[in-house]
C-alpha cells in the first residue's frame, strides 16, 4: 500500500512536470519571430509613423539572450526589460535612457506610454503588433527591418541620377560614375566620373548614410562631379533587385547603379 502511495505521488509530479513543459512551449510559440530582430514602428495609436523621425529610425529590439529591449522614437535611446508570457503575453520594465530634446518629441512619448500599456504581441510574418489584450486593438505595429546590406557588395555603374537642368549622358559623356561597397568595413569606393573617392559608410537594415568623401584633387570639366557628390549626400535609403541598385531620398529616386 506504501509503495502504491509513493509511485502515485511519482506520477503526479511527472504529470505536473510535463504540464510545466507544455505551458513553456506554448508560451514560446511565434517567439523566434520575434526576438533578436529589429522592428521599425510603422503605426502608434492608429496613426501612420514617417520613416524618419528627426532623421532617425523609430525601432524596438528585443535582446534574445539578454531579455533586455533597446528602442527609439527618432530621439533618445530607450532601453529597459522585457518579460514574455504564456499566451503571448509581454510586459516592459524602463530602463536607463539618454535625455536629449528633440524637435520632434510626440514619437518618443507615444512609445514611453505604449510600454506601459501593451500586455500582449502578435507576429504575423513581417508585421509585429503589440495591443492591450488578446483582443484588442493594435496600439503599435511594426514592420520588420530586413537587412540587404550584403546585397551591395562589390562594384556598381551609375546610369541614372536626379537632375533636372542636364541629361545623364551630357552630364558623363566621358566615364560613367562607380561605386565599390566594402561591406564588412563598412568603406565605400570609387570613381566619380573624373576624380576617386573613398570615405565610410553606414548601413542598418534599408537604410544607410554615406560619411565625408576624400577624393583626388584633378580639375574636372561639367557639373558632373559636383551633382555627383550632392546626390549621394541626400541618399537615406536603398534597395537591391536583382543587378539594379537604387539609391532614395525620402520616397524620391535619386541615383540608379548596375551591378558590373
Amino acid at each position: 500500500m506504501q509503495m502504491k502511495k509513493i509511485n502515485f505521488v511519482y506520477l503526479g509530479l511527472l504529470v505536473m512536470l510535463l504540464a510545466s513543459c507544455a505551458v513553456r512551449k506554448s508560451s514560446n510559440n511565434g517567439v523566434s519571430d520575434l526576438v533578436g530582430k529589429k522592428w521599425q514602428l510603422v503605426e502608434l495609436h492608429g496613426k501612420p509613423v514617417a520613416a524618419k523621425v528627426n532623421g532617425k529610425m523609430p525601432f524596438l529590439k528585443l535582446e534574445e539572450k539578454s531579455d533586455r529591449y533597446s528602442a527609439s522614437g527618432g530621439c533618445n535611446g530607450i532601453g529597459g526589460e522585457y518579460t514574455l508570457e504564456k499566451n503571448n503575453g509581454i510586459t516592459f520594465s524602463r530602463g536607463m535612457s539618454t535625455m536629449m530634446a528633440c524637435a520632434d518629441m510626440s514619437i518618443e512619448n507615444g512609445l514611453r506610454t505604449l510600454f506601459d500599456e501593451v500586455d500582449t504581441y502578435a507576429v504575423n510574418e513581417n508585421t509585429m503588433r503589440l495591443s492591450k489584450g488578446k483582443d484588442g486593438e493594435a496600439l503599435a505595429k511594426f514592420a520588420l527591418v530586413v537587412d540587404q546590406s550584403d546585397k551591395l557588395a562589390g562594384t556598381w555603374e551609375l546610369d541614372y541620377i536626379l537632375e533636372h537642368e542636364i541629361n545623364f549622358d551630357e552630364l558623363y559623356s566621358g566615364r560613367k560614375p562607380t561605386i565599390t561597397f566594402n561591406v564588412a568595413e563598412k568603406k565605400v569606393s570609387g570613381n566619380s566620373s573624373c576624380n576617386n573617392f573613398s570615405g565610410s559608410v553606414n548601413m542598418d537594415g534599408h537604410t544607410i548614410s554615406f560619411g565625408p568623401m576624400m577624393s583626388t584633387k584633378m580639375a574636372c570639366p561639367g557639373n558632373g562631379e559636383q551633382v555627383f557628390f550632392k546626390n549621394l549626400e541626400r541618399v537615406t535609403s536603398f534597395d537591391v533587385r536583382d543587378s539594379t541598385l537604387t539609391m532614395i531620398m525620402d520616397d524620391m529616386v535619386v541615383m540608379r547603379w548596375q551591378q558590373k
